[in-house]
Parts: structure tokens; sequence; C-alpha cells
């Protein structure tokens, strides 16, 4: 089983970052995601706590040697459950791998709280466990694999969405001029 964590600080607001969470895709940065399909949106009548159920279609290329040990193709699924109360200003959402799940399994935790009233706090951690008994050795391989394509996404996932949060913040300040 391998790790991946990280912990970042977005110069934006709480309320601007949650917003920017509904636009992170498409994004040029994240072009490995392709599709986002929402299934279930809620809200709680008595907490006010909004739940959204999603499927993040993706396309990448994998090593040849996991395709020929494991088959599949680039097109990878992931199922998405977020809650964001805006009362407690807490968003979080967990994330686990669909596609090929037989094999490996991904499983990734997202939490967004205000570190102060003008930025976030981005924390990020994801368990990566390949499931091959008898083969450790391929199973390591696919873990390390995975955890380095976990951390390039990861990479991009957050420039993309600093440009994200980066365009509504001007989008906003331009909306706030034109209304003076």
């Amino acid at each position: 089983m391998h790790f991946f964590n990280q912990v970042y600080n977005y110069d934006h607001p709480w309320s601007h970052v949650v917003i920017g969470m509904w636009h992170k895709y498409p994004n040029p940065k994240c072009s490995h995601v392709i599709s986002i399909d929402v299934l279930d949106r809620s809200v709680d009548p008595k907490t006010g706590v909004i739940r959204t159920e999603r499927i993040l279609g993706c396309k990448q290329k994998a090593p040849g040697w996991i395709v020929k040990l494991f088959g599949g193709s680039e097109d990878a699924f992931v199922r998405e459950i977020s809650f964001v109360d805006p009362r407690n200003q807490r968003a979080s959402i967990s994330s686990v791998n669909m596609s090929l799940s037989q094999f490996a399994t991904c499983v990734e935790q997202i939490e967004y709280l205000p570190a102060s009233h003008d930025r976030t706090t981005f924390t990020q951690t994801a368990e990566i466990q390949a499931r091959l008994g008898l083969w450790r050795t391929a199973a390591d391989g696919l873990e390390r694999w995975l955890v380095q394509r976990f951390e390039q996404n990861a990479h991009l996932g957050k420039l993309g969405f600093t440009d994200v949060l980066r365009r509504l913040w001007e989008e906003r300040q331009q909306l706030q001029s034109a209304a003076m």
C-alpha cells in the first residue's frame, strides 16, 4: 500500500473555493478528465449540507506492461461523493476508482476549510493499494506507477484549479467594477 498527501493554501475565501469546485472541469491542465455526470444531488433540510454524487470519466495511457498484465483500456471511471456544509464552512470530497478496482484501488479524500477570511486550506490524501496477493513484485510496480500518476494529476489539478479560481475572481471583479 502506498500513500500520497498534500496540504495547500489557496489565496481565496472558502466560499469562492467551493464555487470553484463546480467549475474545475473541463480544464486544459486536467485534460485526462473527459466527462462528468451528476448522479444525485440533495440538500439535507435540517443541516443545509449539500451532497453530490458524480462519475468522472478519465482517459489516460497506461504503461504497456500494465495493459498486457491486466487488460483494459485508456478509459477509466471514478465515483466521487462530496459534502458541502455552508453553515460550518467545510467541504469534503471522497472518490474511488471504479475501473480495474479488482486489481487496484485508489481512495482519495479532499477537504477544504477556511484558514482565514481570505484563505482556504486544501488537504488531499490518497491510499493506493494493488490487489495482487501472489504477485507482490507486480503489485509494488503497479502501486509505484499509480502513485506517480496520482502525483502528476494532483499537481495538474492544483494548477488547473488555481487558474479556475483566478478566472472566477477576475470575472467577479469585472462585474463589480461594471456595477459601479
